[in-house]
């Protein structure tokens, strides 16, 4: 099947507000408030994870997210773990330390006070202590969720190998992202020839592709 081409949707919602830092969204009838902070790269909102937002909100029969186990690696800001909870999901979002306070902050505040499962945050480091941390015996995730976690880094390799442990018997992966340069397609044929890779959607305007694995 072709992807879909999809664009990505302006569903930030402008506000006059004192802090600069701060992007408000609407997903699944939630407005939903971001705080962004420009010293970590993973504390910005980037297009895959907009992409990804939009595509679970508008695809639910296709996903259920609903009572579903759901792992975000590399989580940044927390919004698709936060429209994944809304949806239903028992949430863990990780990312590297550094990022885990303004992460716990967003989440935080975006899922009090509702009848959402209580999500989760901790932190992961790829391909690092994967079996002490998430052993297979009492881990088992339904969907491994991912945006923008491709770029100029170093750490693809070890990015690779953590989405293969995650990855069990039933588990979808769903990663959406913006494709800059020769290494995010080298990264996409390495997981195609490891998973049953579809590109579900592409976004061209933000050069973004989502696919399931």
């Amino acid at each position: 099947d072709s992807p879909v081409i999809l664009k990505i949707l302006q569903n930030w919602v402008p506000r006059i507000s004192p802090y600069f830092d701060k992007e408000h969204y609407t997903y699944v009838g939630h407005q939903i408030v971001i705080q962004e902070s420009i010293e970590h790269f993973g504390a910005v909102v980037w297009p895959g994870a907009l992409a990804l937002s939009q595509y679970l909100e508008s695809n639910q029969e296709q996903f259920n997210l609903k009572d579903k186990k759901v792992l975000e690696i590399g989580a940044g800001t927390g919004l698709v773990s936060i429209v994944a909870c809304i949806l239903g999901a028992y949430v863990t979002a990780t990312d590297l330390p550094e990022v885990l306070e303004n992460l716990s902050y967003n989440i935080s505040r975006n899922t009090q006070n509702t009848n959402m499962h209580k999500p989760e945050v901790r932190k992961l480091v790829w391909g690092e202590g994967l079996d002490e941390d998430f052993p297979v015996s009492t881990y088992h995730y339904d969907f491994l969720l991912a945006t923008d976690v491709v770029y100029h880094h170093t750490a693809l390799d070890p990015l690779l190998a953590t989405m293969v442990y995650f990855c069990k018997p039933g588990t979808v992966l769903l990663w959406a992202n913006k494709f800059r340069f020769s290494t995010d397609y080298e990264f996409l044929e390495k997981l195609g020839n490891i998973f049953n890779t579809t590109i579900l959607a592409e976004f061209p305007e933000s050069n973004v592709k989502l696919l399931k694995a």
